[in-house]
């Protein structure tokens, strides 16, 4: 159980490995900053955000550097970009649950859900 993540890139058709991702826990307009971490080859963190032991009730927040992403694939972005980072804000009201929140993302477009 406990909180994952996992992206992937619909423009190339494949994960987005090498991402950078920003983990936050909110309250209000105060957010604090858990761990930065850079996904995988699978598009997804070595280790879950949190494990079941660990996942608390509360509101985080998941940052993702979806042009810095694109722009080190070699896509030409236009200046300022469409995507720059994106900014899922949710969440996690039962512990006992597990939490997957996963993006599908290419520049212009981005969609995510809770995953299992």
């Amino acid at each position: 159980m406990g909180l994952s993540t996992h992206v992937l890139d619909t423009m190339h058709g494949c994960p987005a490995a090498g991402m950078a991702v920003e983990f936050y826990s909110t309250q209000g307009d105060t957010t604090t900053l858990i761990r930065k971490l850079t996904l995988n080859s699978d598009g997804r963190t070595d280790a879950p955000l949190f494990d079941s032991a660990s996942l608390r009730q509360g509101t985080y927040r998941l940052v993702f550097d979806v042009a810095g992403y694109f722009k080190a694939r070699g896509v030409a972005l236009p200046e300022p970009n469409f995507l720059g980072r994106v900014s899922l804000d949710f969440g996690v009201a039962h512990t006992d649950q597990h939490y997957h929140v996963p993006l599908l993302v290419s520049p212009w477009s981005y969609s995510t859900y809770r995953g299992s």
